[in-house]
């Protein structure tokens, strides 16, 4: 048998590193884990054999001993992120071609709201108060603060500031992935902002030459479509419209709708969501004075610009719980489910979007009578639905409504049917605190949204916005 020091030709499954001065010793093959076309794999290439010299590297070593027990266990080092940040471990990755293998390393496992926990606080680099934020499919991040937008990365990475010609700014919605369009209370007017260059692009306004009425109308929600932008705008003497924007000329193409302002059931639209399996859109709004909460939910067509659907609380709208109105509105939009958070009791609603009536509510009673929130006092609700999920923020507590996973991953729920016809079906969901009592002591909650396999939250008078992702040992069990 040929000894293979023998033959210079004859390669080695070791291959020797010196990177940055600091000796590594691996296998071929973990080099070559980082992908073909990475500069490792074709380092690995290269011929040598028992007693070749280390191939020399100059990078940083530390960095470098992250990234290959990386490669060895797919996995990131506990102690990684702590010494770095992930901005240095990014530049490196790219250096060697294996960015891809850190990224998914690094991301947050699917996102489980029982499980969910805080692992970091995003704050803007002029430590201010958000006033609102928005979050993009790839968990990325904009924070507007004051009359910036601070954007971060995938990573959560801080990249750059654009300053807007705005004192404020309390609405954003992405309307495409470098496009920003953003309204103020203080302000009138939607503005379109590219924050990949810092550049200001165009301003709609909602104007009728045949109604002096209508001047100075601000923007109080935002949402969009593929070819459109819808925007609730809202004047002084409280006239208000839902407008509808043409996105390749960033001109008004229609009015949605125009109501006076002069009932709850009349104020401008404080939420607008978009329903790509129908085309239609949703808006909402609450209103909270001194007889509790009141307010809407409007289903519009855009293409016939009618109501396809209303509802009113407490008014014309009929509910199984009248006297409990609605103190927030969401909507699931992969399973056309409308969900609603009672202002008095704190019970969870839902409707099929596909079949709604005049009473199309089911009250959802949590599988765990231990969880029956009884002491819920009802003074500030915000809900989301993000994932099949639904997160409610109460005061300062968060919680999450799931339903049970069957054996093909899905997500279902299980009805109670009743004997008589003439009562709610009941439908049970799993429901569980998803923050901990000194989470709960760090503010009102007043915003949630999800990007990405991560949740985000704001609280008032708090800097910073909380990331909360779920744990990559979920299903380990701590024995203590």
């Amino acid at each position: 048998m040929a000894d293979q020091n023998s033959n210079p030709a004859l390669t080695y499954d070791r291959i020797k590193l010196n990177v940055g001065g600091k000796l590594f010793e691996t296998t071929v093959s973990t080099l070559r884990s980082g992908g073909p076309d990475s500069l490792l794999a074709a380092l690995s290439n290269r011929p040598f054999h028992r007693d070749s010299n280390p191939i020399f590297i100059d990078r940083d070593p530390e960095i470098f001993s992250v990234l290959l027990s990386l490669l060895r266990s797919n996995r990131l080092p506990s102690a990684a992120l702590r010494r770095f940040s992930i901005q240095e471990l990014t530049d490196e990755a790219l250096f060697y071609g294996v960015e891809s293998r850190l990224r998914s390393a690094s991301s947050p496992s699917p996102l489980s709201g029982i499980d969910a926990s805080i692992v970091d606080t995003v704050r803007p680099a002029a430590d201010a108060v958000p006033s609102t934020f928005s979050a993009a499919e790839d968990g990325s991040l904009w924070i507007a603060h004051g009359g910036q937008i601070s954007l971060y990365d995938s990573y959560l990475s801080y990249s750059t500031a654009v300053r807007t010609h705005l004192d404020d700014i309390t609405s954003i919605c992405r309307v495409w992935p470098d496009i920003a369009a953003i309204g103020s209370e203080s302000s009138s007017g939607l503005h379109f902002y590219n924050l990949s260059s810092g550049h200001y692009t165009g301003s709609v306004h909602w104007t009728d030459p045949s109604d002096p009425r209508l001047y100075k109308a601000r923007v109080s929600a935002v949402a969009h479509s593929p070819d459109l932008v819808f925007a609730a705008f809202d004047c002084p003497h409280k006239e208000n419209g839902v407008i509808v924007i043409d996105k390749s000329t960033l001109q008004v193409s229609s009015e949605l709708t125009r109501q006076s302002g002069t009932a709850a059931k009349n104020t401008v639209a404080g939420k607008l969501r978009w329903l790509p399996a129908t085309g239609l859109v949703l808006g909402s709004t609450v209103t909270s004075g001194a007889f509790g909460y009141s307010g809407y939910i409007r289903i519009w067509d855009p293409r016939s610009k009618t109501i396809v659907w209303e509802t009113n609380e407490p008014g014309s709208g009929r509910s199984s719980r009248f006297g409990d109105p609605f103190a927030d509105v969401d909507v699931d939009i992969d399973d056309l489910t409308l969900f609603k958070i009672c202002s008095k009791s704190g019970d969870l609603a839902m409707a099929d979007l596909r079949s709604l009536g005049e009473d199309p509510w089911v009250y959802i009673t949590d599988t765990n009578p231990s969880m029956r929130d009884t002491s819920y006092a009802g003074n500030s609700v915000v809900l989301h639905c993000y994932q099949r999920q639904v997160f409610v923020g109460k005061d300062g507590g968060l919680e999450v409504w799931s339903g049970e996973k069957g054996l093909n991953g899905t997500v279902s729920s299980r009805r109670q049917i009743p004997e008589s016809q003439d009562q709610s079906h009941e439908v049970f969901l799993r429901r569980n605190y998803v923050d901990k009592v000194e989470n709960a002591e760090r503010g009102i909650i007043k915003r949630i949204e999800g990007g990405g396999e991560r949740l985000f939250v704001s609280r008032e008078d708090m800097e910073g916005i909380e990331v909360w992702e779920s744990s990559h040992y979920s299903g380990a069990v701590s024995v203590s």
